[in-house]
């Protein structure tokens, strides 16, 4: 299987984890030797019910004995999708009633930016340094990382960057601005968070020169810092909220929200300002119906700060500068990146998955499924430590 895993699927670089995998359930994941993974990283955040969650995989089954892609998105009422967009909307501050169902994160940016210049007229954008939206064209115009990008220029035209955090920065936004972009919690750039009020001063700036705020919530959303939403934890409420990740519980979603008045300026002049074939889909949305329900119904949401002190607590060791992040969305700092680098390595062949983040080569990402238990936090952070100890004794 890894012969034909390399030869015929495309990779995204020289150098794939390569495991083999067979089945998942709850918080591990099993090779095809029947070894065991403790899963530290849900999918990159995909997966906060952790693997096969059984109200998930049940409103998969149900939605599949009733039908699957009927038509395009947009013209047919189907219940799956219209639930879900209710949820979201019930569980969103004023104005935001309004969600359009994309294939996946990246898209629902694309939509989100296109959504800003329509509604402003604009053309100007502008987005953070070392800040990551996804991947296609428009997505990557707003990545604040040159190196990534620089082989695929030119990219969309009237993009500014500005530096998160910095408040002099702010000045830049003016009335020639379409949009602003941001994440909520920067993830590619280490897991940092806004500081001393800097998402409210950003809203602020915006209604000040009447730009659009568009916040990405692909990967703080969806219950992983203790809020449904990340961009709750910091008295600002965006123009636009962008949704990926998480909201489909281990299925290709994406979404973004906005109020009706704003939403409803992409059904005409042009209609269909933006479409896509299978946004949307019946069986994706009753997934992700499913996953939303059971993060708003339960403690789990509550419990993740919980999670958090005791990740806080357990990861004490000379080799970690500090810990970044909020919730169950934390990145240890290692002293290096070949700290960090040898500590995902052995730790998967310790039995337990790691990750990098993108831009920030010192730090290993810990997004766990919210479903994790104590006693798998102790697991994952004894192998952690151990690893660490060896490290720093070699």
């Amino acid at each position: 299987m890894k012969q034909d895993f390399l030869k015929y699927q495309a990779q995204t670089s020289p150098f794939p984890l390569a495991m083999e995998i067979s089945h998942a359930k709850g918080s591990y994941i099993y090779d095809t030797h029947n070894n065991s993974f403790l899963d530290f990283v849900s999918g990159v955040s995909a997966t906060p019910l952790g693997h096969n969650h059984p109200k998930v995989v049940n409103a998969i089954k149900e939605q599949l004995d009733k039908y699957m892609h009927v038509m395009v998105y947009g013209e047919y009422i189907q219940k799956a999708p219209i639930d879900l967009c209710k949820l979201i909307a019930d569980n969103l501050p004023e104005p935001l009633d309004k969600t359009y169902l994309t294939n996946s994160g990246t898209e629902a940016i694309e939509g989100a930016l296109k959504l800003a210049k329509r509604i402003t007229g604009r053309s100007e954008l502008i987005a953070a340094k070392k800040a990551y939206h996804g991947n296609t064209m428009g997505s990557m115009s707003v990545m604040g990382y040159e190196e990534r990008k620089q082989a695929f220029r030119p990219l969309l035209p009237g993009i500014r960057f500005i530096e998160f955090n910095n408040e002099e920065d702010l000045l830049r936004i003016t009335t020639k601005t379409a949009g602003v972009i941001l994440e909520t919690i920067q993830g590619g750039a280490g897991f940092i968070e806004p500081q001393n009020d800097y998402l409210t001063k950003v809203r602020n700036r915006c209604d000040e020169v009447g730009a659009v705020l568009i916040l990405d919530e692909i990967q703080p959303g969806i219950g992983r810092t203790g809020k449904l939403f990340g961009f709750e934890n910091y008295n600002c409420i965006p123009d636009i909220v962008v949704m990926g990740k998480g909201l489909g519980g281990g299925m290709p979603i994406g979404a973004f929200t906005a109020s009706s008045e704003h939403m409803d300026l992409l059904m005409d002049n042009p209609k269909m300002g933006h479409i896509t074939t299978f946004g949307g889909h019946p069986v994706i949305a009753a997934a992700a119906l499913a996953t939303l329900k059971e993060i708003t119904e339960t403690n789990l949401i509550e419990e993740a700060l919980e999670k958090e002190q005791l990740f806080r607590k357990l990861l004490v060791h000379p080799l970690i500068t500090e810990i970044r992040g909020k919730g169950l969305m934390l990145a240890p700092i290692m002293q290096s990146a070949d700290i960090a680098n040898k500590l995902v390595l052995k730790s998967q062949e310790a039995g337990l998955i790691l990750f990098w983040l993108l831009f920030e080569g010192r730090a290993v990402r810990i997004t766990p499924p919210l479903t994790i238990s104590e006693e798998e936090i102790i697991k994952g952070c004894s192998i952690i430590i151990s690893i660490l100890d060896d490290i720093l004794e070699s």
